[in-house]
């Protein structure tokens, strides 16, 4: 019933800049927050970003100053600004909301299904 597509992932040098996006589709009602997480090989997976419907922000101390999230609330999409990344930013990353549905009206996590990022030193 819902979709979260992401895209934007890639190879990249050290100092090299990323732009991700995530758009969620499907049957809707209103989403809470959205958010970008994200999982590096033999890691847990750890919270990169999040920003809810009013627009306030939340960051992973390692990224803070260098990663910018944004959102379209009309658009249903969220955005990872990713400038100055670093080899330890290598990672998949996993696009997230929080939505409640049409015919569910509780709030629930959706994920996608992520997009690779590889930054080379």
């Amino acid at each position: 019933q819902v979709q979260l597509v992401e895209s934007g992932g890639g190879l990249v040098q050290a100092g090299g800049s990323l732009r991700l996006s995530c758009v969620a589709s499907g049957n809707i009602f209103i989403i809470n927050a959205m958010g970008w997480y994200r999982q590096a090989p033999g890691k847990q997976r750890e919270l990169v970003a999040s920003i809810r419907s009013g627009g306030s922000t939340n960051y992973a101390d390692s990224v803070k100053g260098r990663f910018t999230i944004s959102r379209d609330n009309a658009k249903n999409t969220v955005d990872l600004q990713m400038n100055s990344l670093k080899p330890e930013d290598t990672a998949v990353y996993y696009c997230n909301a929080d939505l409640s549905l049409r015919t569910a009206p509780w709030t629930s996590r959706y994920w996608g299904q992520g997009t690779q990022v590889t930054v080379s030193s």
